[in-house]
């Protein structure tokens, strides 16, 4: 069983998968720190490990590896290729499409919530939770970096 568990966590797609989200989320953090949007401990641990949307998108970067290490080991005509060209063309849209729309429609809810509250129109009003999507230059940033991982645990 060990064994098992051991060649699960040193298989080339999980480790490219996880690599390119790990490294995605390293990035997004230091451009955050950079650009002064990081205010604490906790925000920096969370945008680190946890946070979406933001460049470059993680998701597109762990989809585009997994495709990639996936088409190198079995063939781009296999059916495993297949499915994970299909989960990764499903994911990048939706990042870009429902996830990015419902992150703008709670933040507008939020803004008027807080205006009716503010007018007295409302006793309190409480937040919905603001998922953030990804613009397509983020996707595709992620794609790419998704992408070179893929390739070179492929070379490994």
């Amino acid at each position: 069983m060990w064994e098992q568990v051991k060649l699960f966590f040193t298989h080339p797609v999980f480790l490219a998968g996880v690599t390119s989200w790990l490294l995605a989320q390293f990035i997004k953090t230091i451009i955050n720190l950079i650009y002064g949007k990081v205010h604490s401990i906790g925000e920096l641990i969370s945008l680190l490990l946890w946070k979406t949307g933001g460049l470059p998108s993680s998701h597109s970067a762990l989809v585009a590896s997994v495709c990639t290490t996936v088409g190198f080991r079995n063939g781009v005509t296999s059916d495993l290729f297949m499915l994970c060209a299909c989960f990764m063309m499903v994911t990048c849209r939706d990042a870009m499409g429902v996830r990015r729309s419902s992150g703008i429609q709670a933040q507008k809810l939020n803004e008027l919530g807080k205006d009716l509250e503010k007018k007295g129109l409302i006793d309190k009003y409480e937040p919905v939770k603001e998922v953030n999507g990804h613009t397509p230059l983020e996707v595709m940033v992620g794609f790419t970096l998704g992408l070179f991982i893929g390739l070179a645990f492929s070379a490994l």
